[in-house]
């Protein structure tokens, strides 16, 4: 079912005690696998550990650009409010004296 995890992964980063892996197979063409394999991160951690942190990578920044829209979309066109709102607040900032 699974391959016994080895003391070189481990120190290599490729696994950790707490991670479940299970192996998929994903088609790569020939020009993306050599930038992937010409890596320094793949080269030190494995080519594994390089795309579980590329998509790790990718899906984080996916959800910060939902979180980006959604803030828009709740905020968008309130900048007159918000101002009126914070004015009292921003008139009593002052920034420190060197």
């Amino acid at each position: 079912m699974y391959r016994r995890i080895l003391p070189q992964d481990v120190s290599r980063g490729c696994y950790r005690d707490t991670m479940a892996a299970k192996p998929v197979q994903v088609s790569i063409g020939v020009e993306l696998q050599r930038l992937i394999d010409a890596n320094p991160e793949t080269r030190e951690k494995g080519r594994s550990a390089f795309i579980r942190s590329a998509v790790s990578s990718y899906l984080a920044a996916k959800q910060r650009k939902a979180v980006d829209v959604a803030i828009g979309a709740a905020y968008g066109g309130a900048a007159e409010t918000m101002e009126a709102e914070a004015s009292g607040l921003l008139d009593a900032q002052a920034w420190p004296r060197d």
